[in-house]
């Protein structure tokens, strides 16, 4: 397993000062932001049509001795705004079309979250089964939207050889490993998951057993800690609308690796993403709000490369 970072944190430096500083910490995978809202500060679309631009960006990162593990474009391709959600639909096609041309395997994304209905200005995510209209909501919203997008987008990664991986996150469809099977039950196998625990967290979902409920679906893992604050989550409870700033009054906050939890419990989830034939790319993201990106991307560096040099998997003496 390799360590990378998601450069949406670095994304005030140009892309060759990004990379020198990744590589004084040993790293050498890069997830790169194609739009949305990642943004674009590494890695433009307009290269698709700029023979001379894809040149260029290939050398720099072959001459730094870069490889990229995946392009991001988290957006909501299913927004009520028929613009946003031509735009977001827009930054993933062709972010799979140039992942295709760069020989990278994968793009991160989210599913998206329809409105209540045809008319509807704002998205709506229904978290609960009753009073009985939300259900006809959620219904009508797989099956007039989610499907028809996503059926053709499942297919259309698959017919350019690239896997899409959704982020299961919550204010959209797909945020928890039911609703990415279902997803993909529609969308085909193509479509499986970029794994972020932190997100199973604030849950109250395991994110070490549901590894073994996701198993071959997870394509990309990002690593991401959060810390929860069980004196707070006794009123606010896990769906917490304060902003990620009031870290004093919330239920839980987004923390650097380590920071939420321990190298015993971060021992654990490498093995069993390994043990379950995810050897891949462990994707540092910055969303901590009570560490400086420097400060969160150089500890959890730190952190993870101590982890994974650990846990490296030998031949046993036997064999």
């Amino acid at each position: 397993m390799k360590l990378g970072v998601f450069t949406a944190l670095l994304s005030q430096m140009p892309l060759e000062d990004a990379l020198n500083k990744l590589k004084s910490y040993g790293i050498s995978r890069v997830e790169l932001g194609t739009g949305n809202y990642p943004g674009d500060a590494h890695c433009k679309l307009s290269m698709l049509d700029d023979t001379n631009a894809l040149k260029d960006f290939k050398k720099k990162l072959d001459d730094h001795g870069f490889s990229i593990s995946a392009l991001s474009c988290h957006g909501n391709p299913l927004h009520p705004n028929p613009a946003l959600a031509k735009q977001a639909q827009e930054t993933n096609r062709k972010s799979i079309l140039l992942a295709e041309k760069l020989g990278v395997p994968v793009v991160v994304d989210f599913s998206g979250c329809p409105g209540d209905s045809a008319e509807a200005r704002s998205p709506n995510w229904i978290t609960c089964p009753w009073p009985p209209d939300y259900l006809d909501t959620l219904k009508w919203q797989w099956e007039e939207v989610v499907t028809p997008y996503w059926m053709e987008r499942g297919k259309f990664a698959a017919d350019h050889g690239v896997k899409i991986a959704i982020e299961m996150h919550p204010g959209f469809v797909v945020y928890s490993p039911e609703t990415l099977f279902r997803l993909r039950e529609i969308a085909g196998p193509a479509v499986g998951c970029n794994y972020d625990p932190s997100h199973m967290f604030w849950q109250q979902i395991d994110p070490i057993a549901a590894i073994r409920v996701l198993g071959d679906a997870i394509f990309h893992v990002h690593a991401k800690d959060t810390q929860l604050y069980p004196s707070n989550l006794a009123r606010t409870g896990v769906l917490d609308t304060k902003p990620y700033t009031d870290e004093r009054n919330r239920g839980w906050i987004f923390r650097t690796c380590g920071y939420g939890h321990g190298a015993e419990w971060w021992k654990e989830f490498v093995s069993t993403l390994r043990l379950y034939g995810y050897d891949g790319v462990l994707s540092i993201e910055h969303e901590d709000s009570l560490l400086s990106a420097e400060e969160g991307l150089s500890r959890a560096a730190q952190f993870l490369s101590d982890i994974i040099l650990k846990e490296k998997p030998g031949a046993a003496w036997w064999v």
